[in-house]
């Protein structure tokens, strides 16, 4: 290879390694955002005496029953929401730092690691969670968590399958060209 090729491929991964680092700085703000919310400052006991103050302002009065209610499922949605966005983020950074020669848009392997990636946050922040007095560490907020990071993977899936070449085709198409089927023809006749 040529010193100008040479020197034109190595500028090339620069600017892709440069690329790349900027995939990963909403990814990591994300997982800051998470580790945050993770924290005593937004336990339910803290979070739902302003969010009861926002909603009676708003709706009037609403029975303390009623909002605890409404208090988890808002909080349950935080998780799903909160899980799903990180895992597109994680998708992107991975897209990004490990480019695939036949993956333009989508590729089995960074929805995997993606996913992974998350459901290892949701365990962790579970995990820290046990530790701090007014939160609870929880299997099933683990398993919402990578339910709507798996949920998010198969809505990138979704979008991104028509577009551009991926890897990993459940079920590749086979094409036969005209010159393919001449040389079988050929190769029958002798």
């Amino acid at each position: 290879m040529s010193q100008i090729a040479t020197e034109a491929q190595e500028s090339a991964d620069s600017v892709m390694r440069r690329s790349a680092w900027k995939q990963w700085i909403p990814a990591t703000a994300w997982l800051g955002i998470i580790c945050f919310e993770s924290t005593d400052l937004l336990s339910s006991a803290h979070t739902g005496r302003v969010l009861y103050a926002v909603v009676t302002y708003f709706f009037g009065h609403v029975h303390p029953m009623v909002f605890v209610v409404w208090n988890h499922l808002l909080r349950k949605t935080g998780h799903v929401t909160g899980y799903a966005i990180l895992s597109w983020l994680l998708f992107r950074a991975w897209r990004a730092t490990l480019p695939l020669p036949n993956a333009v848009t989508w590729s089995f392997a960074w929805a995997r690691v993606a996913f992974l990636m998350t459901a290892l946050v949701a365990t962790l922040d579970e995990w820290h969670q046990t530790f701090i007095p007014s939160r609870t560490g929880n299997l099933r907020d683990i398993l919402l968590d990578s339910t709507a990071a798996f949920g998010a993977q198969l809505l990138i899936w979704f979008f991104l399958r028509g577009r551009g070449s991926t890897q990993d085709e459940p079920f590749p198409r086979l094409e036969a060209s005209s010159s393919t089927a001449d040389t079988t023809a050929s190769a029958a006749d002798k």
